[in-house]
């Protein structure tokens, strides 16, 4: 009895074993699922007739910026999924979140007003500590306080406004928040405009099949919102410019010199960009600069690099939000003022600046007449324009000059030759005095100059 118990059992577990291989080639040999249908989230948004169908028109026109008004895209091309990159999607670790993981809403329904009523979300990285932070924790703590988040231009809001800081941008009158959230906010975003959809500032919608992108691309994100103040110039685009000589040298996208810890920030809530720790330096790369040559050696601890070595650069200033856009109109400049952070910029005393967007006004078309204390800050910024050229019209001399003769202001019989290259108080409008006198450059140049 014993003998035909244990022949049983063999019996049985063979049996088990080819069930359960028969099983496994039944499921390798099984057809693929039926397609989709539009009864679903993923359904509906890879078949881009139906979108056709039910698509919602625009009720607002897309913003304008820097850069002109955005490019428009239909709104069935801003959520249609589909090509290379929809299956990059299909093959990531986001996909198997599933769209209402993130998105919320309903799924497995044909009605789209169904699929997008109760909790839903278009944009899930707007509250990415509920999104985005599930897998990425550090990295949405880290930028919840940093600039590209907008904390840096909230400061100077709040401040102007006669708060204390980006920590009491809400005690702001409804409707200039409205204004902000309307106008600023559009560039000063969510993960969601760097890593998945085209910034709103460039038309918004899915630019590559719903893919999520690690490392955003150059012209089509980072250039979509800083347009004329750094794309243009990096890329030469502005009259009379040329390329930043680390892009036709070295090819370098942002990312090779911006870091996550100033694109993500670090954690730290600083006062403006150049606070940043971990900012770029040129001396990063370019090391023994203080004694490279005769004109580093005497002008080390006056200036910045950018003194010589940028070309013009854009500015604007005076904007109305969300009426007239900026009421002095773009041009090009170059201005050398007193350093305005010398706090956060040490070692030299003169830097360049570009004019800001900033006017008594800016949100009056928001309910707010005139800032409380607008002269907290300059109406012009300290800048880096990213326009570099090793020969710029400041450091090529023309044969039996003085190597001073570009950049040092002289009396030519009473007319002051290079007197443009500098920020002084006669350049300023009547309603920039106050603010800005100072860091013109009034009374701090040697008088020997003016002679």
């Amino acid at each position: 009895m014993k003998l035909i118990s244990n022949s049983l059992l063999l019996a049985l577990s063979l049996l088990i074993v080819l069930s359960i291989l028969d099983g496994c080639k039944k499921k390798e040999t099984e057809p693929e699922p039926e397609s989709l249908t539009v009864a679903s989230c993923e359904g509906c948004h890879t078949d881009y007739a139906y979108l056709q169908q039910v698509y919602s028109p625009d009720t607002a026109a897309p913003p304008g910026g820097c850069g002109g008004g955005a490019p428009h895209y239909e709104p069935y091309d801003r959520v249609f999924m589909g090509g290379d990159g929809y299956l990059e999607f299909k093959a990531s670790g986001h996909y198997q979140v599933g769209c209402t993981g993130c998105h919320k809403g309903t799924g497995n329904t044909a009605d789209k007003n169904v699929a997008h009523s109760g909790d839903f979300i278009s944009h899930p990285s707007v509250f990415a500590d509920q999104t985005c932070g599930t897998c990425h924790q550090a990295i949405v703590e880290n930028f919840a306080t940093s600039l590209h988040h907008g904390t840096g231009q909230k400061r100077k809001v709040t401040m102007r406004s006669g708060l204390n800081g980006p920590e009491e941008f809400d005690l702001l009158p409804e409707h200039q928040i409205e204004g902000y959230n309307s106008n600023c906010a559009h560039c000063h975003a969510s993960c969601g405009e760097c890593h998945v959809v085209r910034p709103a500032m460039g038309g918004g919608g899915l630019p590559n099949g719903h893919a999520f992108t690690k490392t955003p691309d150059m012209i089509s994100i980072c250039v979509t919102c800083h347009v004329s103040r750094g794309g243009h110039a990096y890329l030469g685009v502005s009259p009379g410019t040329q390329p930043d000589v680390h892009l036709t040298k070295l090819g370098y996208t942002c990312v090779d010199c911006h870091t996550s810890s100033d694109l993500h920030g670090d954690g730290n809530m600083v006062e403006q960009r150049y606070a940043y720790a971990g900012l770029p330096a040129c001396s990063d790369c370019h090391t023994g600069i203080a004694s490279a040559n005769t004109y580093h050696s005497v002008h080390i601890n006056d200036f910045n690099c950018q003194v010589c070595h940028s070309q013009v650069y854009n500015n604007c200033g005076s904007c109305h939000i969300h009426g007239e856009g900026a009421r002095i109109p773009s041009y090009m400049d170059f201005k050398i003022a007193a350093n305005p952070i010398p706090e956060i910029k040490t070692g030299y005393d003169f830097a360049l600046v570009r004019r800001t967007l900033a006017a008594p006004d800016n949100w009056e078309l928001f309910g707010v007449a005139q800032y409380a204390n607008f002269d907290v800050f300059p109406t012009y910024n300290y800048t880096t324009p990213h326009n570099l050229l090793k020969w710029t019209d400041r450091t090529r001399v023309t044969d039996g000059k003085a190597c001073s003769s570009n950049c040092h202001i002289r009396n030519e019989g009473g007319t002051l030759i290079n007197k443009e290259l500098y920020l002084f108080q006669d350049n300023l409008l009547v309603w920039e005095v106050e603010a800005t006198s100072k860091i013109t450059v009034d009374g701090k140049l040697p008088a020997s100059w003016f002679r």
